[in-house]
């Protein structure tokens, strides 16, 4: 008997589910009668809670922060200027994942690079490159490589078959980042933060645990005093791991614990982060979009990996100066929770998916993107 793909997480989507835990998520805000702030730090967990208005069925008291955990929202235009730069390259392909082509930087998009005749071209798995490297031998492949500690060690175990197979034409251009350094940078603004963007609570990106397990959010459990629920992105998992955010205030805790517990474990994938370690080191900072430099919350090619480093390459050809967003889009306060998207003016106006004018319109886990297509939450 074949299992077709909806059988497989159609629970996870029960209306009846959803509608119960809804009903114990109410009683428990009661009991905490305060209001409550809870950070879905990764973007997928944004779509999850807009497609499926999650927003209203919370009470009152009970609302979601944003959080800066969409790598294509999160990247500086400085970094957008520079695959621009190398994309317009002589014999240069230039290579990234979908959504990366259409964000916005000082020049313009790799989009309007591709349309001025660069040979910018996206692809669904970085082991793609091997192949157009393979059928492109006189030129310079350049992967720009981006994501958290999720596709990162793909990123690593392409450079590994690149050195494996000998192939001596394909570059990287390292954007890869890391979430508990910039929760961290959250967490210190705290007491500047307005009241209707305090953070109580944080919902954890479970696909990040699967690669760096759930350790990695213990310091924000001891101390700074912040329950963590590392949640799987159906609405069922959401709304348990609400559930389960709640149940530890009421009880006085502040734990890390797992909700997404099929995929998910304290210590991740030891295989994959050796493979991590194995190509890559930490860089001292990257700038984020409208968080500035966070240090430490980035990867780089090892010094002995460098002639595959583009950013080495190349470096006297790169800009070196640091671009600011435009004047109106709130894409940063956004990104840091101190905004929805309702709240920049030019919102579904001068800056809709056909034409953003930020980065959070441009990615499917963006906020503006999913506020756009499913609507406004309360």
């Amino acid at each position: 008997m074949s299992i077709e793909l909806k059988d497989l997480y159609d629970d996870f989507r029960d209306a009846k589910v959803i509608k119960a835990y809804a009903k114990q998520i109410a009683i428990d805000a009661k009991e905490l009668n305060r209001p409550i702030g809870i950070m879905e730090v990764c973007g997928g967990h944004t779509h999850t809670i807009m497609k499926y208005g999650l927003p209203q069925l919370m009470p009152a008291n009970i609302h979601f922060v944003h959080g800066p955990g969409c790598p294509v929202c999160i990247m500086p235009k400085e970094r957008i200027d520079h695959a621009y730069t190398l994309a317009m390259q002589e014999n240069v392909i230039l290579i990234t994942l979908g959504d990366m082509i259409k964000v916005p930087g000082s020049n313009g998009s790799l989009q309007d690079a591709r349309a001025k005749g660069a040979d910018v071209r996206f692809v669904y798995s970085p082991m793609d490159v091997l192949e157009i490297a393979k059928m492109n031998p006189t030129k310079k492949v350049i992967f720009f490589a981006i994501g958290f500690e999720t596709t990162t060690p793909m990123t690593a175990a392409l450079l590994e078959s690149v050195i494996t197979q000998k192939i001596d034409n394909v570059l990287f251009y390292i954007n890869h980042v890391t979430v508990p350094e910039v929760m961290t940078v959250l967490m210190a603004d705290e007491e500047n933060r307005p009241v209707e963007n305090k953070i109580d609570a944080f919902l954890g990106p479970s696909h990040v645990s699967v690669i760096a397990g759930s350790d990695i959010y213990e310091p924000f459990a001891s101390v700074y005093k912040r329950p963590v629920v590392v949640s799987g992105f159906e609405p069922v998992d959401v709304m348990q791991s609400i559930h389960m955010i709640l149940r530890q205030m009421i009880e006085g805790r502040s734990e890390v614990e797992i909700q997404y517990s099929r995929a998910v474990d304290k210590k991740g994938n030891g295989k994959a982060q050796a493979l991590i370690r194995t190509y890559f080191e930490k860089a001292p900072f990257f700038s984020w979009r409208g968080l500035g430099k966070v240090a430490n919350s980035s990867w780089k090619l090892k010094e002995e990996f460098s002639s595959y480093d583009a950013e080495k390459i190349y470096k006297d050809i790169l800009p070196t100066k640091e671009c600011q967003d435009h004047k109106l889009c709130r894409c940063g306060d956004i990104l840091k929770g101190l905004a929805t998207p309702p709240e920049c003016t030019i919102f579904g106006t001068l800056c809709k998916p056909n034409n953003p004018i930020g980065s959070c319109m441009v990615s499917s886990e963006g906020a503006c993107a999913a506020y756009y297509r499913y609507g406004n939450m309360k």
